[in-house]
């Protein structure tokens, strides 16, 4: 098992200072029912939260969506913890977490993300959130996204090597019966699985990992909604195979993310499902985690926003 740090010094990855422009398009995972094994796959807990990427500048931190959109003011406590503790130009990728009663809470996670200015004080206090980082896009004002991932990894480990909590670095390794004793003894801390990645694959704009979830989930974009827009009941999907599905009734926190999202995008035009159910259309962009095995039916569960 290896956890610590890996492949070259950072010294030695850095090349001309070239930036990363922000927004990042960031690099997904796609749903796989077994881990990979073998020679250059490495392994990652999946801490299930809301994705969030890092960017110190020289004067302030930017909190970034996957959708590109700024969220600094809904992860104010994140924000300042990376002002005083990340050297500028760096970029860092990876999820905003809230623990209760030492566990994993995503309902938490989405009630931080989705609040306002106004309450956002409020809520870290009362779900104080911290970083689980696992990527490094950027390092000194240089991009990282070329480097392989093992590269990326040390650049991630010494960036952070005196950074304290609410920024960790996720744990890795190389050892597949380690990632599996994760799968199993970390799902009662509220782990949502494992995600492999190749030890050369670069950061890109794509499926470019892959991930185990105990309850088999797709990405799935949302095209259109049902009920008020400023309180949507529920949301027209479509899923990778092409299909377009409702989902069940929207919880709380997903409904306020997705009446922004409705707001941004503007008016949209009556539409319906393959199933003939009808909905009002909205603008693209917006994607949800849903649970595959829901998807053969006409609706499916919508789990967060991503």
């Amino acid at each position: 098992m290896t956890i610590g740090l890996v492949g070259p010094a950072v010294s030695a990855v850095l090349g001309k200072p070239e930036g990363v422009e922000i927004p990042v398009a960031v690099a997904l995972a796609e749903s796989v029912a077994n881990l990979p094994a073998g020679p250059g796959w490495w392994y990652e807990p999946k801490f299930d939260g809301l994705r969030l990427v890092m960017h110190r500048t020289q004067e302030t931190v930017k909190c970034q969506a996957p959708s590109g959109r700024t969220i600094t003011g809904a992860w104010v406590d994140l924000a300042v913890a990376g002002q005083a503790a990340l050297r500028p130009g760096t970029v860092l990728d990876g999820e905003a977490v809230v623990w209760t009663d030492g566990r994993l809470d995503p309902s938490a996670a989405q009630v931080r993300g989705n609040s306002t200015p106004r309450r956002a004080s409020a809520l870290a206090a009362e779900y104080p959130a911290y970083y689980a980082v696992w990527d490094c896009l950027a390092v000194d004002g240089v991009d990282l996204r070329d480097r392989p991932y093992v590269e990326r990894r040390a650049a991630l480990l010494e960036v952070l090597a005196d950074v304290p909590p609410p920024i960790q670095p996720v744990p890795a390794t190389d050892d597949v019966d380690v990632a599996l004793v994760w799968f199993e003894q970390l799902r009662r801390q509220g782990i949502g699985g494992v995600v492999a990645k190749r030890a050369t694959s670069p950061y890109r704009p794509a499926r470019v990992w892959q991930k185990v979830r105990h309850s088999v989930t797709m990405d799935a974009e949302v095209v259109g909604y049902v009920g008020p827009a400023v309180q949507p009941q529920r949301v027209a999907v479509r899923l990778p195979d092409g299909r377009s599905v409702l989902s069940q009734a929207v919880i709380a926190q997903v409904a306020a993310e997705m009446a922004r999202h409705i707001t941004e995008s503007g008016p949209g035009r009556r539409a319906r499902t393959d199933a003939g159910e009808a909905y009002t259309t909205t603008g693209q962009g917006l994607m949800v985690e849903v649970v595959a095995g829901t998807a053969r039916h006409s609706t499916v569960a919508v789990i967060c926003v991503r």
